[in-house]
């Protein structure tokens, strides 16, 4: 299989998400026992020399600024339950493909839309979103939060959607995008979720759905798992339906403060699920077999309540393919991380067929860049491609089911809904590959 064939290309091209959480670093997070961080701890972390930076009181979370030796202190106070060095995200350079921006698509007469860049985006006929706007579903009342990096908060696809009160940003850089942003990807992400229905540019998933733009990763690139938690905590704060997480890390179970970050992350994810929160994860792109690799944390993807995706895409859509639904050659797989599938689009063809040009919607490129995902950029448009970029998707169809529920629906039930309608492409009931299917919309 060309699957471990492309896995370095995995490794370092596609877009992903890597830590190190055995590393020493001024950032800690602590976990006290139980959700009531008692006045003697605080006391006592404050002797140890560490400055509390950020309080998460409904998960009993502590992210505390400190130097090296505060950890060996720490973990002799009584109310301290877990510690770690709160260590970062990175984003690994994304294969991405700079889109038209003023260039027109045109769309076919049946499509019934009218953003011109609609033709482009294939992941959306995957799953089935244009068959659930013309039943009427198109995300309206759904509050979507997407926890990334920095957006593009201008931006005429997302603006019309945005709730700007409730986005917020916990990096201390700004919500918006830096322009010494590199990656987009919080744009992109976004606006595959909801891009507006605005005959403008390209079409969210759920293009009616209100967008909570929540920024816990840098402009370099990187974010802290405490600034990811809070985010949570605050998306479900902020009454949303669902939460995005295109991000994640893997690190070996037996690492140093493993433990602490594992239980902050199930706190939080608890916490949103609770709250009646949809939680939606990307589900890695390291073309690693999630059963095998059983020694390996992935977080949020193994976090309590998470729904992780695998990425499917076509490979050689452009050049007359039709089967859009094949696991990519980069994404995460096994029984036990996938729980669904969704568009996310590949680069196989485009690596393995580099010369042949094709046109799409009047646009001539590599064929094989057409079986990347189309979606917002900053400034602009753009071609990605990862689970980063199938995550989204999930969350629309999310979206789009809650509507279709009357506008409030459990997390589990969302998930019922998801297995009742998905398609099966593997063997019947959950597979290595999709889990419980490809993702449909209601229709």
């Amino acid at each position: 299989m060309l699957r471990k064939q492309f896995i370095a290309l995995a490794s370092t091209l596609a877009m992903g998400i890597t830590a190190s959480p055995a590393a020493l670093s001024e950032s800690w997070v602590v976990v006290a026992h139980g959700n009531d961080v008692k006045q003697q701890t605080l006391d006592e972390i404050a002797a140890a020399g560490g400055t509390v930076t950020r309080h998460m009181p409904q998960i009993g979370v502590l992210k505390v600024e400190a130097d090296s030796n505060f950890g060996e202190i720490a973990r002799t106070i009584s109310g301290v339950k877990h510690l770690s060095a709160d260590n970062t995200f990175q984003f690994y350079e994304p294969v991405t493909f700079d889109g038209p921006t003023l260039d027109y698509a045109g769309n076919p007469p049946s499509s019934g839309d009218d953003d011109f860049f609609f033709d482009l985006q294939w992941g959306h006929d995957a799953v089935n979103a244009p068959e659930a706007w013309n039943a009427g579903f198109t995300g309206r009342g759904v509050r979507v939060a997407v926890i990334d990096g920095g957006f593009d908060m201008d931006h005429p696809d997302l603006a019309p959607n945005i709730d700007y009160n409730a986005s917020a940003d916990f990096t201390g850089e700004g919500i918006g995008y830096s322009f010494d942003d590199a990656f987009s990807h919080g744009t992109h992400v976004a606006g595959t979720v909801a891009a507006a229905d605005n005959a403008f540019g390209t079409i969210g998933v759920a293009p009616e759905a209100t967008l909570i733009l929540l920024k816990a990763l840098g402009d370099a690139g990187t974010g802290s798992f405490a600034d990811v938690a809070a985010a949570i905590v605050h998306a479900a704060d902020v009454d949303a339906d669902v939460i995005n997480m295109s991000l994640g890390a893997s690190f070996p179970a037996s690492d140093e403060g493993a433990a602490a970050l594992k239980v902050m992350m199930s706190r939080a994810t608890n916490y949103a699920h609770h709250a009646g929160v949809t939680i939606i994860t990307s589900a890695g792109n390291d073309a690693r077999d999630g059963d095998k690799d059983t020694n390996v944390v992935t977080l949020p993807a193994d976090s309590p309540h998470a729904i992780s995706i695998s990425a499917t895409g076509p490979k050689g859509w452009a050049a007359g393919e039709e089967n859009l639904n094949q696991l990519a050659v980069y994404s995460n797989y096994g029984q036990s991380l996938i729980d669904f599938a969704a568009p996310g689009g590949d680069y196989e063809y485009y690596f393995t067929n580099p010369e042949p040009a094709c046109a799409v919607a009047g646009l001539v490129r590599s064929c094989g860049v057409f079986d990347f995902v189309f979606s917002t950029g900053n400034g602009g448009w753009y071609w990605s491609v990862g689970t980063s970029m199938a995550s989204p998707h999930a969350a629309g169809v999310a979206a789009l089911m809650i509507e279709a529920n009357g506008g409030s629906m459990h997390p589990a039930q969302v998930v019922a809904d998801m297995a009742q309608q998905a398609l099966d492409l593997g063997k019947p009931g959950n597979d290595d590959d999709f889990g419980g299917g490809m993702l449909q919309a209601p229709h």
